[in-house]
């Protein structure tokens, strides 16, 4: 089965590079808040991605309004009787998702797939929320951002998830252009559990003195061949998005993987999320 409408659960960082995806293949978008100014906030930045897009020549002024005509924003969860794809990606935290997924298996038709972008949590425990007949059609699908830029999926397989349901998820992914990798459900799958111990080694690195910020980063990027330094990209990600990856995985895997560093944590706590409050192990201009 093709999707021809997804309802995308959340407009924000990655939700709206979820939905604008979705609408630049020709799927029909619902972009969800139960506020709505927030989800036409997410259209707004849509509308501004595109706009840019056509600045640098790269698309017309036709396939931009084509695009953002597929894409409705909506404070009703009802919309999502129409879909056949819902992919959510609101905050990470455990209660939240699985009262969202409660209410949307009330609400969806029994044969729609359910996809999560979660980054940290386990399948298996978000699919609680749902009926046990409902189970078999949930994944998780991880996008990296930015959604049009960064050409990786994760899909993460949940212990009832069907081989009919991750079928549906590659094509799906074939058709976005995307690379699709495959993990089971386990703490950080398979990219995080790579990334989040080198973010960490590199705060350690910085919280007992023994370089600077810009060194660390010069290191990685030049020594490394990496495009961005782990400080920096641990900035971009978000302090708090990479705090709770941390967390999952030292509960997940144990003491091998460490704790989060205290630098994490420090900043966390003051508010200094990274990039998107001007301030984390870089400072950044607002505006």
């Amino acid at each position: 089965m093709s999707f021809e409408y997804v309802f995308v659960a959340g407009a924000g960082l990655m939700g709206h590079g979820i939905g604008q995806v979705h609408a630049a293949i020709g799927k029909q978008v619902a972009l969800y808040e139960p506020d709505l100014g927030r989800a036409e906030a997410g259209r707004d930045r849509i509308a501004g991605n595109l706009d840019r897009s056509v600045a640098k020549g790269r698309l017309s002024q036709a396939d931009r309004d084509a695009i953002l005509g597929r894409i409705h924003v909506t404070d009703q969860l009802d919309e999502v009787r129409n879909a056949d794809l819902v992919i959510e990606a609101v905050f990470e935290d455990v209660a939240v998702k699985q009262g969202l997924w409660r209410q949307l298996d009330e609400r969806a038709p029994e044969d729609t797939i359910f996809a999560t972008n979660t980054s940290s949590i386990s399948i298996d425990e978000l699919a609680e929320a749902l009926s046990p007949a409902r189970r078999g059609q949930f994944v998780g699908m991880h996008f990296f951002s930015p959604v049009p830029v960064m050409p990786l999926v994760e899909m993460i397989r949940g212990e009832a998830t069907t081989d009919a349901a991750e079928g549906q998820i590659r094509a799906l992914a074939d058709e976005l252009g995307k690379k699709l990798i495959v993990s089971a459900d386990r703490p950080g799958f398979i990219v995080n559990r790579i990334l989040m111990p080198m973010l960490a080694e590199a705060m350690r690195i910085l919280e007992e003195g023994s370089a600077t910020a810009e060194d660390i980063d010069t290191g990685a990027k030049v020594g490394l061949n990496h495009p961005m330094g782990p400080l920096e990209l641990a900035d971009f990600i978000g302090l708090d998005v990479c705090l709770n990856v941390m967390n999952v995985l030292h509960e997940g895997i144990g003491e091998e993987h460490y704790p989060a560093p205290k630098v994490l944590v420090d900043l966390v706590a003051a508010g200094h999320l990274g990039q998107k409050t001007g301030r984390g192990f870089h400072t950044y201009p607002r505006g």
